[in-house]
């Protein structure tokens, strides 16, 4: 059985009905949800990780290595589009408190500033939360910025929709498991991983990036995250194209080894757009092999 961090329509939810239509856990935190993979009350768990208008999702990114190594299986986009939902009955003009999860606060702030500049937004758990609590009689909120599944879900009004400030922003989940098996190469891969620097100095970063640099190896998503140890510590959570099995891949995980005192390998997966990395001259699997027969053969 999959977990999801939930509740019920959440674009969590939805992302999870893309890949399974079985029965899955709602939890009300990643944290929890995650904790549950890694106690083995469930196979995986879906979590969003990165939003194309906001960025990477801290909860997810820290979680995945708080504890027992987890593992990411498979990567699920989708598009984000909100809507205004009011209680039956309720007129735009008399909406004064709105409640919606951060993320669509911050991607609906320009909407709701022009179209209802006398309300004031609160954050909330989840975008369906904030569904659920509106449709109460007695909630003191009037509106709830969430998907459409999620007002349908708790019987609300829509007054508007797709009031997002970046049409065509989309968010990416994952699917986490414990760590152990890779999936197959598929040729349109991504491989996540944390590296943390030795010590801060200048060029500590750069001795990092170079470890993907000079193997051809392109970096899709980097975000520094604090240690949690000390001010001015941090480590870099990063998306490359590429699997595990691809010799440039697994050469710059050697280097990072190398030059890194920790590194968390999060997975190795599909795309979830199918598309197959421009791999430049010199960074072929073919040419990695080439290269080695050539320096075993330097001894004769």
């Amino acid at each position: 059985m999959l977990g999801y961090f939930g509740p019920a329509g959440t674009f969590t939810h939805q992302a999870l009905r893309t890949i399974s239509a079985e029965d899955a856990v709602a939890f009300a935190s990643v944290r929890e949800a995650l904790e549950a993979v890694r106690e083995g009350q469930l196979l995986g768990a879906v979590v969003p990780i990165e939003n194309s208008v906001e960025g990477g999702v801290s909860a997810t990114l820290d979680e995945l290595i708080a504890g027992e190594p987890l593992a990411i299986r498979r990567e699920i986009v989708i598009a984000v589009e909100f809507g205004l939902y009011v209680r039956p009955g309720t007129q735009l003009h008399e909406v004064r408190e709105v409640l919606t999860h951060g993320h669509a606060a911050a991607q609906c702030r320009d909407w709701l500033a022009l179209m209802v500049p006398q309300a004031t937004v609160t954050e909330a758990g989840s975008t369906a939360g904030a569904a659920a609590e509106v449709a109460r009689p007695e909630s003191r909120y009037d509106a709830a910025v969430c998907a459409r599944v999620a007002g349908q879900l708790y019987g609300l009004t829509e007054l508007a929709y797709q009031i997002e400030d970046n049409p065509g922003a989309v968010t990416r989940f994952v699917e986490v498991g414990l760590a152990g098996s890779v999936p197959e190469r598929t040729g349109a891969d991504k491989t996540t991983l944390v590296a943390y620097m030795r010590e801060d100095h200048a060029g500590a970063l750069l001795e990092i990036l170079e470890q993907f640099a000079v193997r051809g190896v392109n970096l899709s998503r980097i975000e520094s995250r604090p240690t949690k140890t000390t001010l001015g510590s941090y480590c870099f959570s990063i998306d490359v194209e590429g699997h595990l099995d691809d010799k440039r891949v697994a050469e710059a995980l050697e280097g990072l080894h190398r030059v890194c005192p920790r590194v968390h390998f999060l997975g190795s997966y599909p795309r979830a757009d199918g598309r197959r990395p421009a791999v430049g001259y010199g960074s072929t699997d073919e040419e990695f092999d080439a290269a080695a027969e050539w320096v075993a053969s330097l001894g004769g």
